[in-house]
């Protein structure tokens, strides 16, 4: 029988803690770091993240759009990467953000969670603008094949706050209804102490202006942008998410990455105790 996602990362939280190290191969680092922007320098950037990140952390979410803007090449590179990340035993979340209707959001959980798949990753990240039911082809590929969709809720970025606080027709915001359906799917479809399909929510916003409250994530994975270069500290952590901090991991990217190659490690290091630390 397949491995639930929810109980891959229960393990994985456990053994290699919450830190989630973004890899974020846009052209200010690759520059920062020696390398051109091409595919060539995307592939090495990221290659780098994953040997610095094998032994340190247990989970690494490459941005396939700074990949898919080199084309095929792009692509090319990322599957390497994100073969070097399943070699390093990573759990891998491919930050895609795909979400459609029939067939068409069908062929992107394909493309994604199947096993065996050139774009293969341990969990991907959806948009369910159409309603979570939009996503049932991806969500039932993710439960036959042990993968996790990691569908967007109340993000950091203003333009989002309109559409994402107004009311659905059930008197939930749009943000409190997708974590409410999101926790109804889990509860129906697995037993776990962990549900294999979470959220994203943004680490910069404050819950109750989406409706939301720590409560409503229980049982399932949050996976938290924003910590770091967009301003939300690790330390606040608790003070942000309350009684599903434990459940929360922690995304940083570019505060991580800004240290270089040669600082990779350390930083790494370094934000894994913070989080630690102030979860103690």
């Amino acid at each position: 029988m397949t491995e639930a996602f929810g109980a891959l990362l229960v393990r994985t939280l456990v053994s290699g803690g919450q830190l989630c190290v973004g890899i974020d191969a846009h052209a200010g680092l690759l520059d920062a770091w020696g390398l051109p922007d091409s595919a060539a320098g995307a592939r090495d950037f990221g290659l780098r993240v994953v040997e610095a990140t094998a032994g340190r952390v247990g989970i690494v979410k490459p941005q396939v759009a700074f990949y898919e803007r080199h084309g095929s090449a792009g692509y090319a590179a990322l599957e390497d990467v994100l073969a070097a990340a399943r070699d390093a035993h990573l759990l891998v979340i491919a930050d895609v953000k795909r979400g459609d209707l029939g067939s068409s959001v069908e062929a992107y959980g394909e493309a994604w969670l199947t096993p065996g798949s050139p774009l293969e990753v341990d969990a991907m990240t959806a948009v369910a603008y159409q309603g979570l039911g939009s996503l049932d082809g991806v969500l039932e590929r993710a439960r036959a094949s042990g993968k996790g969709v990691f569908v967007l809720a109340a993000t950091s970025n203003p333009e989002a706050l309109a559409t994402q606080t107004a009311i659905r027709a059930d008197g939930l915001s749009v943000a409190a209804g997708v974590v409410a359906d999101v926790a109804e799917w889990n509860a129906a479809s697995e037993a776990g102490a962990l549900g294999s399909v979470g959220v994203v929510v943004g680490a910069t916003i404050a819950l109750a202006d989406f409706g939301l409250s720590d409560t409503s994530f229980t049982g399932m994975p949050v996976l938290a942008p924003g910590f770091g270069h967009q301003g939300a500290r690790i330390e606040q952590l608790p003070e942000l998410f309350g009684a599903a901090a434990q459940n929360v991991l922690v995304s940083a990217s570019r505060s991580i990455l800004s240290a270089g190659p040669s600082g990779l490690g350390a930083a790494i290091e370094n934000a894994a105790a913070e989080v630690a630390a102030c979860l103690a």
